[in-house]
């Protein structure tokens, strides 16, 4: 299973304001840090601020902000939220497979699917913070992870 950019996204920029949750943080700064382009990560924020998980502080000195207390949100709700996880076509409204009434892939994926939100749902943004590091590029290193 893999989950779009754009939730891949909304989870870093989550934890990057939980882990500055003393003042307010910015598009332009997420962006540098991440390294992701900054009409990106705008278009995430836009998204999360429509949804309660950030929240935005217009006028000088404005920025962004946690909408909700990070111990609140639940990597599992958020995943479930932002990703359609439509895993194969016949879990859309556009489904025209003629085996869909006869196949049991379908209820095999949709248990798979359902696993994978029951783990990320045991999860809090309050849980997965990263060490007490500052988010500073220098704290940081690019890894490959392996199974």
């Amino acid at each position: 299973m893999q989950l779009t950019l754009q939730t891949d996204y909304a989870i870093r920029i989550l934890l990057y304001a939980q882990q500055h949750h003393e003042r307010l943080v910015n598009i332009t700064e997420i962006s540098d840090f991440y390294q992701i382009s900054r009409n990106h990560v705008a278009k995430v924020v836009a998204n999360l601020t429509q949804k309660g998980y950030l929240q935005g502080v217009r006028g000088k000195g404005g920025g962004l902000k946690l909408g909700q207390a990070p111990k609140n949100i639940n990597l599992g709700v958020l995943v479930e939220i932002l990703e359609p996880l439509d895993i194969v076509e016949c879990f859309g409204s556009k489904n025209r497979c003629v085996i869909t009434s006869q196949c049991k892939l379908k209820t095999a994926l949709y248990e798979a699917k359902q696993a994978f939100l029951d783990v990320l749902k045991t999860y809090t943004l309050e849980e997965i913070q990263l060490n007490n590091k500052p988010y500073s590029p220098s704290n940081f290193s690019l890894r490959l992870l392996t199974p």
